[in-house]
């Protein structure tokens, strides 16, 4: 059944939320999975709890002062790239203090609040969990779901640096992997990633490498925040775990480390927003409320790239991967809407020759995420990577970078590399090259780069289709190649590079409803509220020619 967009935009995306209309019982409104949590004794135990709506505001004043308060690059970014309907939506305003002040006078700890889920997360005994159930606006109580990384398949492996500057590559020990998708080319243009921002959700980031500190070049943080230890704090802290901040360190070295001769990133120029949604110290190495908190704060804060390894483990079937399902998807779900570009890892799982199986892992399922697959210095597929498709039958992986022996830095030898194996490795690879067509084409939205990075990627320039097996997606990327593209805008319908009175015609022939189920969204509906509108209608007058 179709809600109106504003109902989509703040409960049906979160995947979440039962409709506000419907008729609940405090036991209703407890999921399964929380009983679940409970099984072994009354323990308190990590829970959403999802409200109905915003609270008794004037949503429409909130989101008038919204453009004024919000930070400037975020709203820059979104006047740029964002495809929902205006600048923000209720998914943007914050959670009612009422309500979560109703939920810790049950005596229920608040860990997390997410303005795009509509909810907090919070630490609840069971009697505790059916005094939430009754407050009449809250719509339901899921368990937080638990996440882990995937280990590398292989340890790192510490590299001698090169023969000094004179003797080698620029780009170092990272000559091959960023060869390989064809970023140098893009580099000798003037394209660095200069005035964007990435924002990575990892372990934590030791950031006193040398790689990190070069005087020419040093590594500019832009915001950061521990949203496991609550702190601004990114970097080790006393309390954590001696490899707390190993796998993040590695991760940005592919992207920000800059040593001229030695080991330099594909986007030294750019600026970061560093957070830590993974705890190392526990059963656990993360979960789905610090990911979602973490996600928004990138956006928040202004960042134009999101990537992440994250990926969840037994909690979801593969029948489940269809975009919709997980709190992690959805949150990409959202951030990708705002106009930010996000990154993810496909997954360590391995690959088989069969298309009808899957070992693709969320949140690498999310509509307009692209997801990373790796290859080794030849090409070949890595043995570890996972293949696809998606539950609703869409290509995952899209696209391959190095994700074998790739280089970086060493997380506990400030002036040591390594090499590296992991999808984790391919894909910031990707996100940092990506930063560099971001800088080339500020103004291109999520769809447009993803179309320019599949269409110009290795399988689909010589075969003019996608991997049938789901293993390689479109390829390895063609960096230069992506930003050289002309990507059609979304309101050129008919593809012909031009908006004009064929996408009206268009237009008016979709008009309504888009068909079930919604999202992803249908031709036409270019602001994605499930329906082609007079939103719509409006963008493409805007970007008539």
């Amino acid at each position: 059944m179709k809600a109106c967009p504003r109902v989509v935009s703040v409960l049906v995306l979160t995947g979440l939320a039962a409709a506000a209309s419907d008729v609940q019982t405090p036991s209703s409104k407890i999921h399964a999975t929380v009983g679940h949590l409970f099984r072994d004794g009354d323990v308190p135990q990590r829970v959403w709890v999802l409200f109905a709506d915003k609270g008794p505001i004037d949503a429409a004043r909130a989101l008038a002062e919204l453009p004024r308060t919000y930070n400037r690059q975020a709203v820059e970014r979104r006047r740029l790239r964002r495809t929902a309907a205006g600048l923000f939506d209720e998914r943007d305003l914050p959670v009612h203090r009422p309500y979560v002040d109703a939920v810790t006078g049950t005596g229920a700890t608040v860990r997390a609040a997410s303005r795009w889920v509509n909810g907090v997360s919070a630490l609840a005994s069971p009697v505790q969990v059916e005094s939430i159930a009754a407050l009449p606006f809250v719509t339901k109580i899921q368990a937080v779901r638990r996440l882990t990384r995937e280990v590398p398949p292989v340890e790192s492996i510490d590299l001698d640096p090169p023969e000094g500057v004179a003797g080698g590559s620029f780009y170092g020990l990272a000559e091959e992997q960023l060869s390989q998708i064809n970023l140098p080319a893009l580099h000798q243009q003037g394209f660095t990633g200069a005035g964007v921002i990435i924002g990575v959700l990892d372990t934590g980031f030791a950031t006193t490498h040398v790689a990190f500190n070069h005087p020419d070049k040093p590594l500019q943080v832009v915001a950061e925040w521990d949203f496991v230890n609550d702190d601004p704090e990114t970097g080790p802290e006393p309390g954590d775990p001696i490899s707390q901040h190993n796998h993040g360190t590695q991760v940005l070295g592919t992207m920000a480390a800059y040593e001229p001769g030695v080991l330099v990133g594909g986007a030294y120029d750019a600026s970061y927003i560093l957070t830590k949604p993974e705890d190392l110290t526990g059963e656990y190495l993360a979960e789905e409320d610090l990911f979602v908190a973490a996600l928004e704060f990138i956006e928040a804060n202004g960042g134009d790239i999101a990537t992440s390894s994250l990926v969840f483990f037994d909690h979801y079937t593969q029948d489940q991967l269809d975009g919709l399902t997980s709190v992690m998807t959805n949150g990409f779900n959202t951030a990708t809407s705002n106009g930010v570009h996000c990154f993810q890892a496909a997954g360590n799982e391995g690959h088989d020759l069969d298309p009808a199986t899957s070992s693709l892992l969320p949140p690498a399922d999310a509509f307009q995420v692209v997801t990373v697959g790796a290859v080794d210095v030849t090409g070949g597929s890595a043995s570890f990577t996972s293949d696809g498709p998606t539950a609703d039958g869409r290509v995952k992986p899209e696209i391959l970078a190095r994700g074998v022996d790739s280089a970086t830095v060493t997380p506990n030898n400030d002036v040591g590399h390594a090499a590296v194996d992991g999808t984790s490795f391919a894909t910031p690879t990707t996100a940092g090259a990506a930063a560099c067509i971001v800088q080339a084409h500020p103004q291109w939205t999520v769809d447009q780069l993803r179309y320019a990075l599949t269409r110009t990627a290795d399988y689909y320039t010589a075969n003019a289709a996608f991997d049938p097996l789901y293993i390689r997606g479109y390829g390895i990327s063609d960096m230069a190649g992506a930003a050289a593209a002309s990507p059609p805008h979304p309101a050129d319908l008919d593809g012909d590079g031009e908006v004009g009175i064929n996408d009206f015609l268009m237009l008016l022939g979709l008009w309504g409803p888009c068909p079930e189920p919604c999202p992803p969204h249908c031709t036409g509906d270019i602001d994605t509220d499930c329906t082609v509108g007079i939103t719509d209608f409006l963008i493409l007058l805007g970007n008539w020619g």
